[in-house]
Formats: structure tokens, sequence, C-alpha cells
């Protein structure tokens, strides 16, 4: 499933306040968040470390601090209602960082704002199928609600169906356990591809009971298994094989029919050649902590720790007679080279385009950037 950034303008102003090791420390980040035509401090923006758990509301200052923030590749991610959204792209490899923001105004062009009512049944259509395309089709899914639906606004023209949201999106999955605001800048859907930008940002849910403590932990270990942060960290401690994974390099696969709803039936290849060293999948980066993942092709993954679930044959139209496989997935660089750091973070979130499972698993199997099995 690919991913395409949205570029949005503002003043950035970035200080390294203090040098220093990545190994051991923790990084800090503060700043202000001002109109960039008034200049004036605006307070209540949303400033948060992306697909994590780190995140803070400017004060009536405009003045934030993140804490306590993991050395490593990161999306910085602003937003507030009424001003463009901004998103920096970094490696922090410094102990205390200084970005101050000056946001733009969003400008609603004539015609832009449309109302849709909740109870009309072409939304509700609209919603279902949003739904089923963003938070997936999983097992998980059937425990994941959008709590405020009516943010959204839906188009459906010439067999392109897009989404918009007019306030960050509030998901609860209870299947993992979170609560997760969801800032949505874009998501379109054709016949052949399901596409989306935008930034989670997570908080854990009150469990009600030792019960749901114990589903929430064997729930989010499944769901880290076998996903590409899984395979990354694994590569990197050159133990991928001893982890369940088998890697194989082709030349190119071909998809063989999709659904309209975007879903894959099948995708084949005419040769395979197995990966011997899958250290040679990545180079060193520009210090010891960050990596290049670089290859030409594609990469299959098959994921030897779990089976196909009946949901991903249902995806896939293989039919209830099918046998499950091992969890097999296909990524490629559509953009080259990209960067990824030691803790299996990817510097740009779209350089890696997926298929197979690891395109089927989808919001309602992300657990935040920070979880590790164990912990």
């Amino acid at each position: 499933m690919p991913f395409f950034r949205r570029l949005t303008q503002a003043f950035v102003l970035l200080a390294i306040v203090q040098a220093g090791p990545a190994n051991g420390q923790s990084t800090r980040i503060t700043g202000q968040i001002t109109d960039a035509e008034s200049g004036t401090p605006l307070p209540g923006a949303h400033v948060f470390i992306a697909s994590s758990q780190r995140g803070t509301i400017s004060d009536e200052n405009g003045r934030y601090a993140l804490e306590a923030i993991v050395p490593g590749a990161h999306r910085l991610y602003i937003s507030m209602l009424g001003y463009e959204p901004v998103a920096v792209d970094t490696l922090f490899r410094a102990r205390a960082y200084q970005f101050d923001f000056a946001l733009q105004p969003k400008i609603l062009e004539v015609g832009e704002v449309t109302v849709t009512a909740e109870g009309d049944p072409d939304w509700a259509r609209q919603l279902e199928r949003f739904i089923r395309l963003f938070i997936g089709e999983s097992p998980n899914s059937l425990e994941v609600d959008i709590v405020n639906p009516e943010v959204l606004d839906f188009t459906d023209k010439l067999g392109r169906f897009s989404a918009r949201a007019s306030e960050p999106l509030i998901i609860e999955n209870r299947a993992l356990g979170y609560r997760i605001q969801y800032f949505l800048n874009d998501f379109q859907a054709t016949a052949g591809r399901t596409q989306y930008d935008g930034e989670p940002l997570f908080s854990e849910l009150e469990p009600q009971n030792e019960a749901d403590i114990e589903r929430w932990g064997r729930k989010r270990q499944e769901a880290f298994m076998g996903s590409f942060r899984h395979l990354l960290l694994a590569l990197l401690a050159e133990r991928s094989e001893r982890q369940g994974f088998k890697l194989y390099s082709r030349p190119s696969i071909s998809v063989t029919g999709t659904t309209p709803g975007g879903r894959t039936q099948q995708l084949q290849s005419q040769q395979r050649f197995p990966i011997e060293n899958p250290s040679s999948l990545f180079t060193p980066g520009e210090t010891r902590d960050e990596h290049i993942l670089d290859f030409t092709g594609f990469v299959e993954i098959v994921y030897m720790g779990e089976t196909e679930s009946e949901a991903y044959l249902n995806w896939q139209r293989r039919g209830r007679r099918a046998k499950p496989k091992f969890q097999t997935s296909w990524i490629n660089l559509e953009n080259g080279p990209t960067v990824f750091d030691y803790k299996g973070d990817v510097v740009d979130p779209y350089g890696v385009t997926f298929y197979g499972y690891l395109a089927f698993e989808r919001v309602a199997d992300q657990v935040p950037k920070e979880y590790r099995p164990g912990r």
C-alpha cells in the first residue's frame, strides 16, 4: 500500500541547543507556535511525535516542550484548526532541539466546504467503505470504532473515492487497548490502490480488569510480530531468519486481479531468488545509528511465525477452501534508497511501498513506534 506526502508551507526555525551522543541519551524538543501573518502566539496547537505516545499542546504563549524523546528518526507534527499542518522529518542526534513554527492560516476555496447529513444513506455507505479501506478488515478491525465520524466528508467521482476530516479522527481500538487521535491529511482509493497520508497519536485505554491487560498485551505482541519494524530490527541484529523471516529477491511482480475495493487477489512473479545475506539489503548511514535500505526490484518477505488469517483469505478473494500459507508480503522502493535508524524507524514514512500481508494490516493493527514485546 503506497503512501504519498503532502507538503505544506510554514516558516520553521531549528536550532541545536546542545550537541551530545545519541547512545544512552534522550532528546528534549522545545519551541513556540505562532501565526505566520500576525506573529501572535497560538495556544492549543497539537505537537507530537507521529505514530507515538509522545505529544503535548502549546500553552497560552504558544510554547511547548516534549520530554524524553529517544534519539533517532522521527516525524514532528504540528496541527491546529484553521491552519495548515506542518511535518518535519529528521534524525534527532542531539540532546536538545528548538523548533519554532509560524503556521500559515488555511484558506478555503469557494465551494470547498460541503455539509453531509449523518443520516444520509449515501454518506452511511461511504463511511462503511472508508472504514473498510482505512481501518482495515483484519480481525482487530471488528473492535475498532471511529468515535466522531461526523467530521468526515466523502467524494466519489470518476472511480476515485476520497475522504477528508475537518478535525482529528478519534479512534478507539479495543482490540489493542489504544485511543488514537488521527490527523488525516489525505485519503484516496481507486480500483487498484489505497493511499492515505496522516499522523496518529496514541494513548492507552483504561483497562477494566486484569483480563483486559492480559489480552491487550497478547494482541499487541501479535500485531508487532511480523511487522515491518520487527523485520528491520531483526535485520539489524542479524537475526532475521531466527526471528522467522525468509527473504527472497524478485525482479518484478505482477497483479493478476483486483477488486473495486482495492483488494489484491494474487501477486506472482516468474522468478525469486533466496537472499543469502540479508545484511546486503542495507548499507551504513551517516552515523553509526543510521542505515540506508537499498535494493532493486522487490523483496518478498515470508514470515514463518504466523499463517494467513481467514480475513486475509477473504480480502484476497481466495475462498474459504484455500489453505492458509505463511504470511507473505512484498516491498519495493519507489523513490530509491531510504534511511532508517537503529529503532527500525524509517525517516521518510512513504519511502517503502507494501503489498500482500503488510498492506492488508492497516490502522486496526498499528501499535505505537516505541512498543516492544515484553514492555
